[in-house]
């Protein structure tokens, strides 16, 4: 059979497209159109999906029979062209939920990956919106058609030489590998304390014959745990087979504590033998039997407690009053610092501590929302150039990056738009970058490094959610500044303008007045939050834009003492 030719595309590919652009290099996790013929489309079928994986087409062993959908044509069909080095890649199909958005199909209705060569893709300017969980891909409507518009006719298939393999930080993989040995060690101590908690309830309401019986199942649940975890630990690697066959062990070990009670029960003598009844539990009493399982399932008790623990926790926060329940969330976030940053904490009102030399200073305003920081922040930074923003994170310029990091949870921070990502080390690093660069301009450098003139300061405008993540931020120097007004009246007139502007957007299902009074009530647990924290030395009252940049330039100051 003849391969398949999409309309209106031509056969060539070159480095450049038409108007002279070079064409980009595919990359997995790209969104991508192609086509397929088994749409019902005599023309064929226009497809969204994204490239999952990415092969030399001759690594491909041999052509499927002749019997094979025309969705995943033979790789070897066209795997050499003049001795240029041709690529299959392999595509996850997107479902169009409508209005130019592609979402992942549910689970059970996901279509095979289909295969095609790399000159038959073109990639999609797709970007990903959270709201929607879709990607949101431009359409041609000028046509007629709504098919999607790629950003090029094509990939570079001229000068692409491959994946490029992604680089492993030796660091951040040995402390997951900590990690993970720390979690799985948790999981099979908590287990067994759960089982011999269980077993001496059992022994005191049912006799010491249910306790070993509970205690023998809850050993078996422990030992399920680490027959799942040598599963775990050996996928993916050489020993996969051997792994996946000794973990299946587990599948017995219920039984096993069953079939030793049912010895147990046939070894006694007929009086002493508690079965007396035939049938379903003829071998082992149904006291036994729950005895056992019960004791089994124990291991999954500390799994659930550990996912309800924080959601049980914020409960318990919501309904203790305001100050008390800041209280406690304070407390539990000076447990994830060390001592001696908590007691360095300056009260309000107070010299700041004196400078070390190993940390970064870093100056952080924040406050409730409708104070106008954003405006004193970006005042600062435009009047004064010792002042520099945090790095972030673009997601444009390595989308791949983005999603790995934010699926891993390395970001403090992203923006509304889910483009841009702050790090801890995008605070950290940032004024080093910037005193480099600064110096590499032509700065003083004579005495062997940056003078004072040189030297830059990070300033995080940061949300309250944002503030309290940076307590724990090891290796600072916070220097805080609190923004506020002197009414709640203000705060509410200031949200009032910015759902009038379209700046707070009202929820379907929900009246402005109920989201003006959820925020106001966020505004002061902000508030509280901002009193009880400690961190603050600096508050001020934004009633004149002109007054408090001046009252902000004096607080900075402090951070170069």
């Amino acid at each position: 059979m003849a391969p398949y030719s999409p309309p209106s595309e031509s056969d060539d590919s070159n480095a450049k497209s038409s108007n002279g652009t070079k064409l980009p290099t595919p990359k997995i996790g790209d969104v991508v159109r192609y086509y397929d013929v088994d749409g019902g489309k005599a023309d064929g079928q226009v497809l969204v999906g994204r490239i999952t994986l990415i092969q030399s087409a001759s690594a491909s062993p041999s052509p499927p029979p002749p019997s094979s959908s025309l969705s995943s044509p033979s790789p070897i069909a066209s795997a050499s062209d003049g001795g240029r080095k041709r690529w299959l890649v392999e595509i996850s199909e997107l479902e169009d939920v409508g209005d130019g958005y592609y979402a992942e199909y549910p689970y059970r209705k996901r279509p095979r990956p289909a295969l095609r060569m790399l000159e038959d893709v073109a990639p999609l300017p797709a970007s990903f919106v959270r709201s929607e969980d879709a990607y949101k891909v431009p359409l041609d409507r000028r046509g007629g058609s709504g098919n999607p518009m790629p950003s090029h006719p094509g990939y570079d298939v001229v000068g692409f030489e491959g994946p490029t393999a992604i680089s492993i930080n030796d660091d951040v993989l040995a402390a997951d590998g900590e990690e993970y040995a720390r979690i799985k060690l948790a999981l099979l101590r908590d287990a067994a304390m759960v089982g011999f908690a269980g077993a001496v309830f059992a022994g005191l309401f049912k006799g010491p014959e249910y306790a070993v019986i509970y205690g023998f199942g809850a050993l078996a649940g422990v030992g399920y745990l680490f027959l799942l975890g040598i599963k775990t630990d050996t996928l993916g690697g050489a020993n996969s087979k051997l792994g996946s066959n000794v973990s299946n062990l587990r599948f017995l070990l219920p039984v096993m504590v069953l079939v030793a009670v049912a010895a147990r029960n046939a070894s006694m003598d007929e009086d002493a033998n508690p079965v007396i009844a035939p049938g379903l539990f003829s071998i082992v009493t149904p006291g036994q039997f729950g005895a056992a399982m019960i004791g089994f399932l124990t291991y999954r008790v500390p799994l659930f407690a550990s996912q309800l623990a924080p959601v049980l926790s914020e409960s318990v926060l919501d309904v203790m009053p305001g100050s008390a329940a800041m209280a406690m969330r304070m407390a539990s976030d000076a447990k994830g610092r060390d001592g001696d940053a908590v007691a360095d904490i300056p009260s309000p009102g107070s010299s700041p501590a004196p400078r070390d030399d190993d940390l970064v200073t870093i100056l952080l305003v924040s406050g409730p929302e409708g104070t106008g920081k954003t405006t004193l922040v970006n005042r600062l930074l435009m009047e004064d150039d010792r002042f520099v923003r945090p790095l972030l994170i673009d997601r444009m310029s390595d989308g791949a990056k983005f999603e790995r990091m934010q699926s891993r949870g390395e970001f403090l921070d992203v923006d509304d738009a889910e483009r841009y990502g702050l790090t801890r080390e995008g605070i950290l690093n940032a004024a080093k970058k910037y005193e480099a660069s600064a110096t590499s301009d032509g700065g003083d450098d004579d005495k062997g490094g940056a003078d004072m003139s040189s030297k830059k300061v990070v300033v995080v405008d940061a949300d309250v959610s944002l503030a309290r993540k940076l307590l724990n931020l090891s290796g600072a120097r916070l220097i805080g500044v609190w923004i506020g007004l002197d009414d709640i009246d203000k705060f509410e007139k200031q949200l009032k303008s910015k759902i009038a502007s379209g700046g707070i957007t009202i929820p379907d299902g929900e009246t402005e007045e109920a989201v003006l009074r959820s925020k106001v009530r966020q505004v002061v647990k902000d508030i509280e939050f901002g009193v009880v924290s400690g961190v603050f030395e600096f508050t001020i009252l934004n009633e004149d834009i002109d007054d408090s940049v001046k009252q902000l330039k004096e607080a900075a100051e402090y951070c170069f003492t």
